[in-house]
């Protein structure tokens, strides 16, 4: 029971850290209220789910002690986190909404925000070495079923938490709707999302 406290511990202290996933979830929330924002949530633990499962199996320990694989995951989760970051300043100075990416309502689309969740955790090959660091410390003979087990616990808690704080954005955007504060916030979300990019892109592993 220790060990499981502990593991909840850490992991609830991890899941509530800002990062990238909370910077692209206000993004599109802003863009796509509740349901851009827990398709978003969803996308991203499902992104986790896939590192939790390669973990398991022990393959994520292979694309952490390949280097070239996990440049190349790197590099195009780095260049991906840019993008929409991109895109999201430019949206903001322009003070419109881009066609095909929006809704005509101006909604961003459900499947583009998980899809957004998706692959940004997909291209973060940090999540292996951080699922390969953490779960096998709780699992010391590293069997699959235990750690499957604790790491779905540990999605399970993300999905939680971020569902919460998409509804908190969404309930708090409502009001900002058409204003300067919510392109504002448009751009400074853009903004970090290029950083985030950007210093994913120089990390050393």
């Amino acid at each position: 029971m220790s060990t499981l406290l502990a593991f909840l511990v850490v992991s609830a202290v991890v899941i509530v850290t800002p990062g990238q996933d909370t910077a692209l979830l206000i993004k599109n929330t802003l863009a796509g209220g509740r349901g851009g924002g827990i398709a978003t949530s969803l996308g991203i633990v499902a992104g986790l789910v896939v590192w939790v499962l390669a973990t398991s199996a022990g393959l994520a320990a292979l694309v952490v002690a390949s280097e070239r694989v996990f440049l190349i995951l790197k590099l195009v989760g780095a260049l991906y986190l840019v993008y929409l970051g991109l895109r999201s300043l430019q949206q903001a100075l322009r003070g419109r909404t881009e066609e095909g990416v929006l809704r005509p309502a101006g909604g961003l689309l459900p499947l583009v925000a998980f899809r957004q969740g998706l692959v940004t955790n997909l291209g973060n090959p940090k999540i292996a070495v951080f699922f390969t660091s953490l779960l096998p410390q709780f699992v010391p003979d590293g069997t699959f079923l235990p750690i499957l087990g604790l790491g779905l616990l540990f999605c399970a808690m993300g999905l939680a938490w971020l569902t919460a704080y998409a509804l908190l954005v969404a309930r708090a955007s409502d009001h900002l709707r058409g204003t300067s504060v919510r392109r504002a916030l448009d751009a400074i979300t853009g903004a970090v999302l290029v950083a985030l990019g950007l210093r994913l892109a120089t990390d050393r592993r």
